[in-house]
């Protein structure tokens, strides 16, 4: 029998936990502050009342300061009364924001490592942060609003119907053209162009923080903003959209506003309609009433349809957690098993991205044995990085296996797994924090001194003898920042304090200037000692010592061997190097650059 699906509101109590009570409560808060509030109309009839009684001779009007207090006390009661129902809404949306947040990072942090390149930063940080945000705010002001909302035409129905039916009747007719209107722009339409909306934000959020990342390429190259082709794309079709929606809802929101003000107009006929005998004052008592409170009909009206609007919003926004919490893991073994030594095997592996229709690698075996150092090397989307982020299992081969020590990597905990492998990525992450913390992220439980030996053997003494405050400088702090290359050196430091026996360098010397190559190459040298070492370049400079080179291209290995062999068979390496040499030697002028 298929489960039945939850509503958005169990879901967001399955976050709250105890505090789904606190929610509850502010329900009841706001629906007594919403019938409270209707009392002092009840008193402001009881002057209009004695006013036409004592008229034209006021000074006999004996009640109207005690029934205007009374009115004031009323309202303001309900309005402490509301007050608390906030308070408890609050503490609810608070605690249930938090826990959101921190399950769905939890929750993103046992899944694969490529997650994060196949969904994109940008869409990451809007679906935890913003969706998130979105149910903080209906869960604090939305619901209990809402509560009230529903709750305050009861109590008109029954005032609308109690001092004059005919008048309280008349008053509903627009009310309830007012919701039919209300329910053709809630409805499941609005509900998928409500997704549409949130899937174009993301669009262009996830585009803007790429477009961020390649300002300076911008700036270096004087290009403009048509050169980013995909954020400019993301932005059309928000506009594209928005002008779509505001067109659909053009004529219903005209139509609704009018009739739901319209109110007075239907009390003016009935007016016309019930006084062709004359007018008595119980009757002009009732209009003026009836005049006076309508008005609520409106408010009341208008927060039932944005909560609807919001309602929409939240049941998006938790469809998106979702679509997150929704993703699967890497199964792990539950007989894991110990790699025998750090050699490293492909066989006949093919791997192909979620979405794409070709594959990206393609019946792939070569064997790495312990200690050997090999290059993958080839043109760009050649599967390079691809077959890497396979052997720390990134992703799961689509066919074949990947083994380390003769144990597929499927059967080794991701713990084993993590500490037998590290990576030295082209474009190195660090927090902002202190750089002892930085590094000691590659050993948690490491001491300082440790620490500070492991910067040292990656070549940092320069960049920690400049720091303000040394290991302890944070980076990102009061305008201090390191560099592409500086930066490259602490994530060799992190990866040495790790001491993992198999080591990734995914073009880790991409970015750096002269002088610190040097130093990044004899942090390499250091770090890469007695350890099985795979390196991903372009600078085939970088390659040249290597055991073996690997050549890829079209996700197949095309070659393998030395330098010195690969070179003397003439094949797609030989070219390779032959064009490297020449965009190393290139001049401009005669002068050799």
């Amino acid at each position: 029998m298929k489960e039945k699906k939850k509503s958005s509101l169990q879901r967001l109590f399955n976050y709250a936990g105890n505090y789904r009570y606190l929610t509850i409560a502010s329900w009841i808060l706001s629906v007594i502050s919403a019938w409270i509030a209707l009392v002092p109309f009840y008193y402001i009839w009881r002057i209009i009342k004695e006013v036409l009684e004592v008229s034209p001779d006021f000074s006999r009007a004996q009640y109207l300061s005690s029934y205007g207090w009374r009115a004031v006390g009323f309202a303001l009661l309900s309005m402490l009364i509301y007050i608390g129902a906030l308070m408890c809404s609050h503490l609810a949306a608070f605690r249930v924001q938090a826990n959101m947040r921190s399950e769905t990072m939890r929750h993103i942090l046992t899944l694969p490592m490529g997650f994060m390149d196949g969904v994109g930063s940008g869409k990451i940080r809007k679906i935890v942060n913003e969706s998130s945000e979105a149910t903080e705010t209906y869960l604090a002001h939305q619901l209990p609003d809402r509560a009230g909302a529903m709750a305050t035409p009861v109590g008109l129905l029954v005032l609308l119907l109690t001092f004059d039916w005919r008048l309280g009747l008349m008053s509903l007719i627009p009310i309830v053209i007012a919701f039919l209107i209300m329910g053709s722009m809630t409805g499941k339409k609005m509900q998928d162009k409500m997704a549409q909306y949130q899937n174009s934000l993301e669009e262009m959020s996830n585009e803007a923080v790429e477009y961020v990342r390649g300002v300076p390429v911008v700036k270096t190259f004087g290009q403009s903003v048509f050169s980013f082709k995909r954020f400019k794309a993301a932005i059309d079709n928000y506009e594209k959209w928005v002008i779509s929606y505001t067109k659909d809802l053009r004529m219903p929101m005209v139509s609704y506003t009018t009739i739901i003000n319209a109110v007075f107009a239907v009390l003016i006929a009935a007016a016309f309609l019930f006084t062709t005998h004359g007018v008595t004052n119980t009757f002009l008592l009732n209009l003026l009433f009836y005049i006076i409170i309508t008005p609520i009909i409106t408010v009341t009206l208008n927060k039932i349809m944005f909560s609807s609007e919001n309602v929409m919003i939240v049941e998006d926004a938790i469809a998106r957690i979702d679509s997150i919490m929704e993703m699967k893991p890497l199964e792990e073994s539950k007989k894991p098993q110990m790699p025998k030594d750090t050699s490293i095997t492909f066989e006949d592996v093919s791997f192909c991205y979620k979405g794409a229709s070709e594959n990206a690698l393609e019946k792939i075996s070569l064997t790495i044995r312990e200690g050997e150092h090999v290059a993958f090397v080839g043109p760009s989307g050649s599967g390079k990085t691809t077959l890497a982020s396979l052997i720390a299992r990134f992703w799961d081969v689509t066919k074949g296996r990947v083994l380390i020590g003769n144990v597929d990597v499927k059967d080794i905990s991701s713990e084993t797994l993590m500490d037998k492998v590290s990576f030295v990525f082209q474009d190195s992450k660090l927090l902002k924090t202190s750089i002892l913390e930085n590094v000691r992220m590659g050993r948690p439980n490491a001491s300082k001194k440790e620490v500070i030996q492991a910067l040292r053997d990656a070549q940092c003494s320069d960049i920690i003898e400049k720091m303000p405050n040394g290991v302890d400088t944070v980076i990102g702090s009061r305008g201090t920042y390191v560099s592409g290359g500086e930066a490259q050196r602490l994530s060799i430091a992190r990866a040495m304090l790790k001491g993992a026996p198999i080591l990734i360098l995914d073009e880790a010397s991409a970015f750096a200037d002269p002088d610190n190559e040097a130093k990044v190459q004899r942090a390499f040298e250091k770090l890469s000692k007695d350890k099985t070492v795979i390196m991903i370049a372009h600078r085939l400079s970088t390659v040249v010592t290597a055991d073996r080179i690997y050549v890829l291209k079209d996700g197949q290995v095309k070659e393998q061997g030395s330098h010195e062999e690969l070179n003397a068979r003439k094949g797609l390496y030989a070219h390779m190097w032959q064009e490297y040499n020449k965009s190393v030697n290139w001049k401009v002028g005669g002068v050799r650059r």
